[in-house]
């Protein structure tokens, strides 16, 4: 897993919630063994039409949207089958990280991301970047006045800054240890090695306790 280091990249929006893993990546493009070659089904019965040939009228299959490495999406994303497949798809479509709103409807709190979704990117480097539904609808429009509208993602400052005339500036909570993997590229094996010298020597010692040959 890359360390996740400030970039700037293309801003794209689907303007729609509860968008949910079989629509990120359907279940037919799960059998493959690998963990490649999942990016060109993401969102696959939406940007194909039955007959194969490309859906003009699917967000991302817009000109304007081509190379787009960051999502402003609605809240509730990643809902679902818990599959890390999801995660992979959009990573291998090109996108560094997805932007969404959490809500609060009748009193009921709605995530900005499903929390099997939103575990599975922490551990594969995708961001997942939570804002209120303010902050995401003042994006959503200031991507549809300005084609090619792209914004800064500072992961260590917490902020995202879309680059307008007056830019705009929004801040963003992340969990600590969260924040700390995605910076260091550590997936959970790399966490572990962290420790590689402390896990070494408890064997050596538990070993010596058993009256066992720890070199072998």
């Amino acid at each position: 897993m890359e360390p996740f280091h400030p970039f700037q990249g293309l801003l794209a929006k689907i303007e729609r919630s509860n968008i949910d893993t079989d629509q990120i990546i359907p279940k037919q493009f799960l059998k493959a063994i690998g963990k490649t070659g999942f990016g060109e089904n993401l969102f696959f019965d939406w940007r194909y039409l039955p007959n194969g040939e490309i859906n003009p009228d699917f967000e991302l299959n817009q000109p304007k949207f081509r190379g787009a490495s960051i999502l402003v999406a609605g809240n509730n994303f990643g809902c679902g089958s818990s599959r890390e497949h999801a995660v992979w798809a959009i990573q291998q479509y090109g996108f560094k990280a997805v932007i969404a709103p959490a809500a609060e409807r009748s009193g009921m709190a709605i995530p900005a991301f499903a929390d099997i979704f939103r575990n599975n990117t922490s551990k594969n480097g995708l961001l997942a970047i939570e804002l209120s539904e303010k902050d995401v609808r003042a994006i959503w429009d200031a991507i549809e006045k300005n084609p090619g509208l792209e914004a800064v993602i500072d992961l260590a400052a917490q902020e995202v800054r879309v680059g307008l005339a007056e830019p705009l500036a929004f801040r963003f909570q992340m969990d600590a240890s969260v924040k700390e993997r995605l910076l260091g590229g550590l997936d959970d094996i790399g966490l572990t090695l962290r420790y590689e010298d402390l896990i070494r020597r408890f064997e050596v010692s538990y070993d010596t306790q058993l009256g066992r040959d720890s070199s072998r």
